[in-house]
């Protein structure tokens, strides 16, 4: 493989929880209930102002500023850091050559966020975010291949859902899955038919290196 792409939520971090206790503590002020995270779960796809715009279009600016300010304010509670080896696999990926991109349905506004709390500001050769009109990965993993000039076939995406299987081998692109995060459905990511599955970032960094004939 020449690069190997990587989604963020539940794969380099187990930040799902985090993005739900956000949403919540911006969202609930400005409508005066409880929301579930079933109901915010439900608009995931497009970036965070694509929940915000979902829930609360009315009052969309302060909406999204709240969630941005919550977001910031727990992760270092919540999510101080990403999930064990994944710094040290994108080091490694990244001393032998590879092209190590992300492609993620989050916003850079809390994407940022995460990036500075993990110290990944650098780690990647190019970030592409989510938009808040509608999903976007299948978008964003051209718009990699077409910068680095890459076959679909000299790249793997690394995700933590189905979802991220299907749209990696619609695009040409192997994919692996990514089910160490504890929200990881193993059976479910497996129905869907990846080329390796991992429940342990080590496993992970074990296969590549491998694969690649690297040092472990």
């Amino acid at each position: 493989m020449k690069a190997y792409l990587f989604d963020l939520d539940g794969t380099v971090g187990e930040t799902l929880p985090l993005c739900i206790a956000a949403f919540q503590a911006a969202i609930e002020p400005l409508v005066g209930r409880k929301v579930s995270a079933g109901e915010i779960a439900g608009t995931f796809g497009p970036s965070e102002e694509g929940t915000i715009m979902a829930l609360v279009p009315q009052h969309f600016d302060e909406g999204l500023s709240a969630y941005v300010s919550h977001y910031t304010r727990l992760h270092p509670e919540m999510c101080p850091r990403p999930f064990e080896g994944i710094p040290q696999l994108i080091g490694q990926l990244r001393g032998a050559g590879k092209i190590v991109a992300m492609v993620t349905g989050k916003g850079p506004l809390s994407g940022a966020v995460t990036f500075r709390q993990f110290g990944l500001e650098s780690a990647f050769d190019e970030v592409v975010y989510g938009i808040p009109e509608g999903p976007s990965k299948p978008q964003g993993i051209a718009r990699v291949l077409e910068h680095f000039a890459l076959a679909p076939q000299d790249a793997v995406y690394i995700g933590d859902m189905p979802g991220d299987v299907t749209i990696a081998h619609a695009q040409g692109l192997k994919a692996y899955a990514a089910a160490w995060a504890d929200s990881a459905d193993v059976q479910v990511l497996k129905d869907a038919e990846p080329e390796a599955l991992f429940t342990s970032v080590a496993d992970c960094a074990r296969y590549i290196a491998q694969q690649e004939g690297l040092k472990a």
